[in-house]
């Protein structure tokens, strides 16, 4: 995958490729021929220089600056090391605490920080020719916006052998289970939630995007336990294009301590990738504890701590710990030669136009999924700014 190891403003002689507006003709160009001026520079604070350029199309100005991560930001410093506390388990004011800034800050810098890591995701896939003709073990992570009564599952597809996250796609639905008088009240008083298709839907989303970077010709075999769903979603695909199905039903546990049935062990020998998965997202973030006070408002927020998640599973921390085996997940599927760090996973700064990215991403993108229980739900619409 073509990457940028070194931060765009530690670049000796930086050139740019393209006009980083959205709206110029040249923000799309992918080759050589980028036609642009020298307009200047400017100092920081810190006493360096930052060189300043205007593209001959548009008749723009800009700096170096807007192609780095840290663009617009006040507080650059803070990027790296909010990226790892949030991926080792700290919640949004235990790190203001620590780094000596506001919570809100926090927040604002995670999103950003998330939204880089989906554009990261779209341009892996993307860096894939064809995706390598493994099975992909695919299951819902179950979770909850504001409260318990606003559920929702998010699909993660994993690969068998590589154990690369392929995919995540948010499922909004009901609560289920046995609910009090009180719970049934509170639940018609809160304002209706779109679902976008539940389980199913998100299913139907996942597979249509695995099929997208499968191999010309080759099935797209998936493992998967016996939801309903699953079974749904592959109906509603075309028939060339319907997975092949390998179901490990799960099956009734005894008590706490006893044997586990053959159908039991296979089950979970089929399923570990995903299982795997799950246990490192309960693990490793804040707000997907089973126990504590930690907890995600909105949907968007914690899809984008998820990419966040994504990120540094596929590309910083080795496929087992136990062994040891430093080799990542991408450097199994060629992605790249050695793992990486927070410093080069935030090296420059990506664009959605150039990245491709579209449907769910792009509206998870733009913050378009609401939390209707909120009096405000902000969407990221800036034009300029990151």
């Amino acid at each position: 995958m073509d990457w940028l190891f070194t931060s765009v403003e530690r670049l000796q002689a930086f050139t740019p490729s393209f006009c980083p507006r959205p709206n110029c003709p040249e923000h799309r160009r992918t080759s050589r021929g980028f036609r642009f001026r020298d307009h200047g520079s400017y100092r920081l604070k810190n006493g360096r220089t930052v060189k300043r350029f205007r593209c001959t199309t548009c008749r723009s100005s800009f700096s170096l600056k807007a192609f780095s991560l840290s663009y617009y930001l006040k507080r650059p410093e803070l990027l790296r090391p909010i990226a790892a506390g949030l991926q080792a388990g700290s919640a949004h004011r235990q790190l203001a605490r620590t780094l000596g800034c506001a919570p809100s800050t926090v927040t604002r810098q995670a999103a950003r920080i998330g939204r880089h890591c989906m554009l990261l995701h779209e341009r892996a896939l993307h860096s894939m020719d064809t995706a390598p003709p493994e099975p992909i073990v695919f299951d819902h992570f179950e979770t909850f916006e504001f409260t318990q009564d606003l559920p929702f599952g998010v699909a993660t597809a994993v690969g068998a052998d590589s154990w690369f996250v392929y995919a995540i796609d948010p499922a909004p639905h009901r609560r289920a289970g046995r609910r009090s008088p009180a719970q049934q009240k509170r639940l018609r008083s809160r304002p209706r939630r779109e679902h976008h298709g539940g389980y199913t839907g998100s299913a139907f989303r996942t597979f249509r995007r695995l099929l997208s970077i499968r191999a010309q010709g080759s099935p797209l075999r998936l493992i998967v336990d016996d939801h309903p769903a699953y079974r749904a979603a592959r109906a509603r695909l075309a028939e060339l294009d319907r997975p092949q199905l390998e179901v490990h039903p799960n099956p009734l546990r005894g008590p706490k301590g006893s044997a586990r049935s053959a159908i039991a062990r296979a089950r979970d020998r089929a399923m570990f990738p995903v299982d795997l998965l799950h246990g490192l997202i309960r693990h490793s973030t804040a707000a997907h504890k089973r126990e504590g006070i930690a907890f995600g408002r909105r949907l968007n927020a914690l899809m984008e701590r998820l990419y966040v998640f994504l990120a540094w599973r596929n590309f910083i921390k080795g496929r087992s710990e136990r062994k040891p085996d430093p080799e990542t997940p991408a450097m199994r599927l060629g992605l790249c030669d050695r793992p990486w760090n927070w410093r080069e996973l935030l090296a420059r700064r990506l664009f959605p136009a150039r990245e491709g990215l579209a449907g769910v991403g792009l509206e998870l993108y733009r913050r378009e999924w609401t939390t209707p229980v909120l009096p405000r739900n902000r969407r990221h619409d800036l034009k300029l700014a990151y």
